[in-house]
């Protein structure tokens, strides 16, 4: 069993004990429910440079990231610096986050927010938009064709948008559809940890341009980003590299200023 299996077997067993603690009726009455959500995608299809900047506090592969800096900290220096959304880690067990991040980045900041979750059931489409977030994030490699099909549906419906993240070609195929929005490709292999800039070059060309493509996992440099922009990508997600730093933001922002 491979940790992605871990996290995904251990995300059912949470989500079955949340909805015996908060009934749905309690998250569509949170205050941020209601809220009109901010584009990504638009913005995405706007901006020179594309950055989606993570707050990501450790994961399974580097254990502790950072552990030093407030929500409001993180994604007002983001905001600052001129990203195109926010990416906020809400999985507690693995990467060390929760919907209180979310929350707090959505009472901090006015753009697009994506709840980075491992998301199995409709119960946490629900969490993501009574916590603030524009977008949600759902991965091929965990999903069939007619669980993106009905999670997305139902995402769209609450006025979502929604990015799903593919590592190869068979869960690209296997995942087109008119409810999606972006198509990330993840650089990274999710079961062995690999990183290669080589997974977003292969796929670029069989992602329909009708979706935001975007490039995910590591990129740490401006070199990179100018390597994959050639290949129609809009959208480049960056966590670590800036949270590795002493000031996120500051980080962020020079790197912004260098595209």
């Amino acid at each position: 069993m491979n940790i992605l299996d871990k996290i995904i077997i251990d995300k059912k067993r949470e989500v079955i004990l949340k909805k015996s603690i908060i009934p749905v009726s309690q998250l569509e009455a949170a205050v941020f429910f209601g809220k009109a959500t901010i584009s990504l995608s638009q913005k995405l299809r706007n901006s020179n440079s594309g950055i989606i900047a993570e707050h990501k506090r450790r994961s399974p592969s580097k254990a502790e990231i950072n552990y030093g800096f407030t929500v409001e900290e993180v994604v007002k220096g983001y905001e600052n610096a001129g990203a195109c959304g926010i990416s906020v880690l809400t999985d507690g067990k693995y990467f060390g986050g929760s919907l209180d991040d979310l929350l707090m980045a959505r009472a901090s900041v006015n753009i697009p927010l994506l709840r980075k979750e491992f998301i199995v059931d409709e119960y946490q489409i629900l969490e993501a938009k009574a916590h603030g977030a524009d977008l949600i994030l759902l991965i091929a490699a965990v999903l069939t064709r007619d669980e993106i099909k009905s999670l997305s549906e139902f995402a769209k419906n609450l006025g979502l948008e929604v990015l799903l993240e593919v590592h190869n070609l068979e869960e690209l195929e296997k995942s087109i559809m008119p409810t999606l929005d972006m198509i990330g490709v993840n650089n990274r292999n999710l079961k062995t940890f690999e990183v290669s800039l080589d997974f977003s070059k292969e796929l670029a060309s069989k992602i329909p341009n009708d979706f935001v493509k975007i490039s995910e996992s590591g990129i740490s440099s401006v070199e990179a980003i100018n390597e994959l922009k050639p290949y129609g990508y809009k959208g480049f997600l960056i966590g670590e590299n800036f949270m590795k730093t002493d000031n996120a933001g500051k980080a962020a922002m020079e790197f912004i200023n260098q595209l």
